[in-house]
């Protein structure tokens, strides 16, 4: 027993050393330079995505912002995370991100501020999307730009969608209607 309470509160204060202990003790900050805070998000299912403006996967915004127009609101939420972790085609300043996605698909749901998504500089959220031992689930790695997590209304990591996965598939639509 005292073995078992020992090993509990070991894996307890690693997972706390090495990020984030659920999906909702994240935090991130938006596009505009604000704080978002993740326990906002209870209740409600989440598409994460890494985005990227010049990308061959770059015209899923356009389906991301349909996605958003029809689901989004109290139930479900989209967050973009920019990131330059794929041959430079994040190149752009939050500000010109945020004046791309605007003028060229009409993005409105939520958008933060450029991150890395792999690599020692991984920002917490990514680590605990693709760490089985911070999400329980299972391990991944993030293969390119618009590859998506998609996490359930309780917190926990569902699926993992591959960037060719468009943001209108069966399985992301099927999530949603679930």
């Amino acid at each position: 027993m005292k073995k078992t309470l020992t090993i509990l509160f070991i894996s307890a204060m690693a997972m706390q050393l090495s990020g984030q202990a659920n999906f909702y003790d994240n935090s991130a900050q938006t596009i505009s330079g604000e704080n978002f805070d993740f326990s906002s998000l209870k209740g409600k299912k989440v598409l994460i995505v890494n985005t990227a403006s010049k990308c061959g996967f770059t015209p899923q915004y356009e389906k991301l912002q349909e996605l958003w127009e029809h689901y989004g609101g109290d139930d479900f939420v989209i967050i973009g995370f920019p990131a330059n972790n794929f041959m430079n085609q994040e190149p752009g300043s939050d500000t010109e991100i945020r004046e791309f996605c605007t003028e060229n698909y009409g993005v409105t749901f939520p958008m933060m501020s450029k991150i890395s998504v792999k690599g020692k500089d991984m920002h917490p959220v990514y680590k605990w999307l693709t760490s089985k031992e911070l999400n329980g689930v299972e391990d991944s790695k993030v293969s390119w730009n618009f590859q998506k997590y998609l996490v359930s209304e309780n917190g926990t990591l569902e699926k993992v969608l591959k960037p060719r996965v468009k943001p209108d598939d069966p399985q992301v639509l099927d999530w949603l209607n679930e």
